[in-house]
């Protein structure tokens, strides 16, 4: 029907095809939609009487909120926050019951292989090294994953993940980039392994390999236990008790919110680069909100993500527990492995502002950054395994009063650990995805070559200032 209510003929659709089509000619593929929308909505407007459509008002009051420049975006932070929160504090009781019935099957193991006159070799190597690790991984890992993977994907199926992507393409396109790689970044909160896994929602392979050599610099829940600690023994400890908590979770946001600013910035150089290209039109249809289907949202999210990559992380894990029991019980001239390599690589922790037990660390911590924390333990008290020490306050005595950590030292730490190379999880994970030598090598050495930068930079700024 026409515009006057009459029966429009075959020739008068033909010549407003014809029409349409000159008028559109040479135009983008983001002009085309919203022409094909705008003409949709027209028809739909003569040909469609509502009455009382109490839900379609609840979208479009929602929408008008969630993807408002205004207040979208805080929204969307303070969720994310809160999520975090959520997360961080939800899993601390599990991961405590998980890590107390691990390493009670640790502890007994080890006394029977004793009782049985095993060489203290062997019970060392399978059950405080190869073992801890394992139960170290997993105990820190499953907790947390098993938490933000379900929440993330309530709000995939409320639908307001997409609200997030339209939030975010104006930001991602001035960066070259896609507007989807915001979910790809917010899968990494959970785990860098799952978020680049996620850029398989992005059609472009340019554009997605962008998204998967920047995942990294989400803090993934195996970097928040050391965030979280630093935050605490520095941040916390610095203002009265009633804000204690409000400063460090404050302080761990901000630091997401600098992990957020540097994915932007490098995928700018990389879409200026090696990846140069313009940057492909996203039109998104912005789903209804629907009420999440759970037994969809637990398959997703326990199977398919959380069991997925907790078993490549396992695969990883193990080898290193072994390794690091080695490097603390092998000894050279009265010295452990451990004690020799932490001594060679003193001079460039100290000019990123931290010193070699650190840097050791994080080079034995390349298969699971949960262990970062307890391998560095280990060193500094020479232990012969991974240790943990109960309490904060106890922590801070030994990290503070012993070894001398300073502010600059948690904040260069802080820094490292937000930007140096993905886990062997992730980079396996890369190259699963691109089946190619040249990106995984450069998606594990690029993150790292910007966190020696960036905190060679900071502490010899702060030295220079008279703060180191």
């Amino acid at each position: 029907m026409n515009e006057a209510g009459g029966i429009i003929n075959h020739k008068e659709i033909i010549e407003h095809a014809d029409h349409l089509r000159r008028s559109l000619q040479g135009a983008s593929q983001e002009e085309l939609a919203q022409a094909i929308y705008r003409d949709a909505e027209n028809i739909f407007r003569r040909v469609v009487r509502q009455k009382g459509d109490r839900y379609g008002e609840w979208d479009r009051l929602l929408d008008r909120i969630l993807t408002s420049p205004l207040t979208g975006l805080p929204i969307m932070v303070l969720l994310l926050a809160v999520i975090l929160w959520i997360t961080i504090i939800a899993a601390n009781y599990p991961s405590q019951i998980l890590a107390h019935a691990l390493f009670g099957i640790e502890n007994r193991a080890a006394i029977l292989f004793e009782q049985w006159k095993a060489p203290w070799w062997l019970t060392g190597f399978l059950w405080h090294g190869v073992y801890r690790g394992l139960a170290w991984v997993v105990s820190v890992m499953l907790p947390p994953m098993a938490i933000f993977f379900p929440v993330f994907t309530i709000l995939e199926d409320f639908g307001f993940l997409p609200r997030v992507a339209f939030n975010m393409d104006r930001l991602f396109q001035k960066c070259g980039a896609h507007g989807k790689q915001a979910l790809t970044m917010g899968m990494g909160f959970g785990c860098n392994a799952a978020g680049v896994i996620a850029a398989r929602i992005i059609d472009s392979p340019r554009e997605r390999l962008i998204a998967i050599l920047t995942n990294t610099f989400v803090p993934c829940n195996g970097r928040f236990p050391t965030l979280i600690m630093l935050a605490n023994i520095f941040v916390a400890a610095a203002v009265p008790s009633v804000w204690a908590s409000f400063a460090a979770a404050g302080a761990v946001v901000g630091v997401v919110g600098v992990g957020v600013i540097f994915t932007l910035i490098v995928s700018a150089v990389l879409s200026r680069t090696i990846l140069k290209g313009e940057p492909s039109s996203f039109v998104l249809e912005l789903p209804p909100y629907r009420r999440p289907n759970i037994l969809r949202v637990l398959y997703t999210s326990i199977i398919d993500r959380t069991i997925f990559v907790l078993y490549r992380a396992v695969i990883m894990a193990v080898p290193a527990g072994g390794v690091i029991w080695l490097l603390g019980n092998i000894y050279v001239a009265g010295e452990s492995l451990t004690s020799w390599m932490a001594g060679a690589l003193q001079p460039l922790g100290q000019a990123l502002g931290l010193d070699g037990v650190i840097i050791l660390a994080y080079i034995i911590a390349i298969p699971a950054n949960e262990i970062v924390v307890p391998v560095i333990l280990m060193a500094y008290t020479r232990a012969g395994m991974m240790i943990e020490v109960e309490g904060l306050s106890e922590l801070r005595h030994l990290l503070v009063g012993e070894y001398h950590w300073s502010l600059l030292t948690a904040v260069c730490l802080m820094l490292f650990s937000l930007l140096h190379n993905p886990c062997s999880t992730t980079i396996l994970t890369i190259w699963k995805e691109t089946r190619s030598v040249k990106w995984t090598a450069l998606g594990a050495l690029m993150p790292l070559g910007v966190a020696v930068g960036v905190t060679f930079i900071v502490a010899q700024t702060a030295r220079a200032l008279g703060w180191g």
